[in-house]
C-alpha cells in the first residue's frame, strides 16, 4: 500500500473468444444463458485488461474510470457485481474482528484495455472478470474462480470464462437463482499449448448493435433460435470438449466454424436483421477456406463474435502456412512487428482470391498474432 489509508490490488484479466457461442439469455436480470458455450482464453501478452481496485474512508463514493474516462457505475449489472463482492467480504470480516472493515469503504476502480473497446474483441468479459478478480483479491475472498466466475456472469455473460486459462466451458445452469450457472476450465492452457490465433481487425468503430440488444432481439423474432439453443449447442458443447480433450484440430476447427456461421445466420434471421459480419469478414472465411483447400485438410478455422473482426485458429505447426498467407495478403498492416510477427514469411494468396485478398487488404486495420494463455494475473502495477 502506498498509502496506510487506501488499500489496494491490481490484476490483469484476458480476453477469451468463444468457439461455441453464447447467445440469448433466459433471464436478461441475473444474466443467465439460453445455452451453454465454450471458449479459448488468449495470451494477456497480447489482449488484457490491467484493473486496479482501492477502497478508503477517503472517497466519498464509488467511482469507475474506463482508459481515462468516467464510468457510470449506478447499473444494475455493475452493482450486482459490487453487491455480491461485498457480501463476501462481509461475511470475511465477521468471522474475523481483526481484519480491516473494508466492505463498507468506498471503491475506486481503475482499468484500461490495450485492445478497442465495444469492437467485438470481448472487452467487457476481460473487463469484469478483471473488476470481479481486482475486488476478490483486495478483500481477500477465499472464494475460488468458480464462484467468482458467477458474480462476474452477471456483469458480462462471457466474463466468467476469463476468470480461467485454457480452455473454458460456462454451463448454462439450471436453477432459477443462477446458482447453477457458471465457467469451468475443460482443460488447462499447458494442455494443448500450441493452439495460435490471428485476430483480423475489420473495425475499431463501436458496434451499432450491442450485442445485449442483439440478444434480446434475437430471443424474440428469430425461429431459428430455439432449435439452435435446444438441438445444435448441446451436441457440439460435448463434441467440442472432446476435441479439446483429444486435441483434434480437425474436428474442432469444423464444429468451430459451423457454430460461427450458425450463430451468425441466428442473427440475420432476427427481424430486423443483425449484421455483424461485413464484406472484410465475408472475404476472411473465402480465405481460410482457401487456405484448408490447398492445404489438403483443414489446418485453420474462422470464427466471429458480435462483430466483424475475424478470429483464425490454427496450430503452431502450420503458423507458415496460415499466418503466411494472411501475412502475404495484410503484411503492411500494424501488427506483425514482434518475435512472432517478424518469423513468419509472406506465403502465396491463394489461387481465385484476388477479389478477396484486395477486401481484405482494403478492410483490415492491423493484425493481432496471440495464443492460448492463462487466467487473471495478480500485479503490484497499479493504476491509482
Amino acid at each position: 500500500m502506498a498509502n496506510a489509508d487506501v488499500h489496494r490490488s491490481s490484476t490483469f484479466a484476458p480476453v477469451n473468444i468463444a468457439v461455441i457461442k453464447y447467445w440469448g439469455k433466459r433471464d436478461t436480470a441475473l444474466n443467465l444463458p439460453t445455452n451453454s458455450s465454450l471458449s479459448i482464453t488468449l495470451s494477456q501478452d497480447d489482449l488484457r485488461t490491467h484493473t486496479t481496485a482501492s477502497c478508503s474512508l477517503k472517497y466519498t463514493r464509488d467511482a469507475l474510470v474506463l482508459n481515462g474516462e468516467d464510468q457510470d457505475i449506478s447499473g444494475a449489472r455493475t452493482q450486482a457485481c459490487l453487491r455480491e463482492l461485498r457480501g463476501l467480504r462481509k461475511e470475511v470480516e465477521a468471522k474475523d474482528g481483526s481484519v480491516p472493515e473494508l466492505s463498507g469503504m468506498a471503491l475506486k476502480i481503475v482499468s484500461e484495455n490495450n485492445f478497442p473497446t465495444a469492437a467485438g474483441l470481448a472487452s467487457s468479459a476481460a473487463g469484469f472478470a478483471a473488476l470481479v478478480r481486482a475486488i476478490a483479491d483486495l478483500y481477500a475472498l477465499p472464494s475460488p474462480p468458480a464462484e467468482l466466475s458467477r458474480i462476474a456472469r452477471q456483469g458480462s455473460g462471457s466474463a466468467c470464462r476469463s476468470l480461467f486459462g485454457g480452455y473454458v466451458a460456462w454451463k448454462m445452469g439450471e436453477e432459477t437463482d443462477g446458482s447453477d450457472s457458471a465457467a469451468y476450465e475443460v482443460a488447462p492452457a499447458q494442455h494443448w499449448p500450441d493452439m495460435r490465433a490471428l485476430i483480423l481487425v475489420a473495425s475499431a468503430e463501436k458496434k451499432d448493435v450491442s450485442s445485449t440488444v442483439g440478444m434480446q432481439a434475437t430471443v424474440k423474432t428469430s425461429e431459428r433460435f430455439a432449435h439452435r439453443a435446444e438441438n445444435i449447442v448441446p451436441a457440439r458443447m460435448a463434441a467440442t470438449e472432446e476435441c479439446v480433450k483429444s486435441r483434434d484440430f480437425a474436428t474442432f476447427a469444423d464444429l468451430t466454424m459451423r457454430d460461427s456461421n450458425n450463430f451468425h445466420a441466428t442473427c440475420l434471421d432476427t427481424s430486423p436483421p443483425i449484421f455483424y459480419m461485413n464484406d472484410t469478414s465475408r472475404a476472411a472465411v473465402r480465405v481460410c477456406e482457401a487456405i484448408n483447400t490447398h492445404a489438403g485438410r483443414t489446418i485453420c478455422a474462422y470464427t466471429f463474435d458480435a462483430g466483424p473482426n475475424a478470429v483464425v485458429y490454427y496450430l503452431a505447426e502450420t503458423e507458415a502456412q496460415v499466418a503466411g498467407a494472411f501475412r502475404g495478403i495484410v503484411g503492411h498492416k500494424t501488427g506483425w512487428d514482434n518475435s512472432r510477427g517478424r518469423a513468419i514469411q509472406a506465403g502465396e494468396v491463394p489461387k481465385g482470391m484476388e477479389i478477396a485478398a484486395e477486401m481484405l487488404e482494403n478492410g483490415v486495420s492491423r493484425v493481432i498474432l496471440t495464443a492460448v494463455g492463462d487466467g487473471p494475473r495478480r500485479t503490484e502495477e497499479h493504476l491509482c
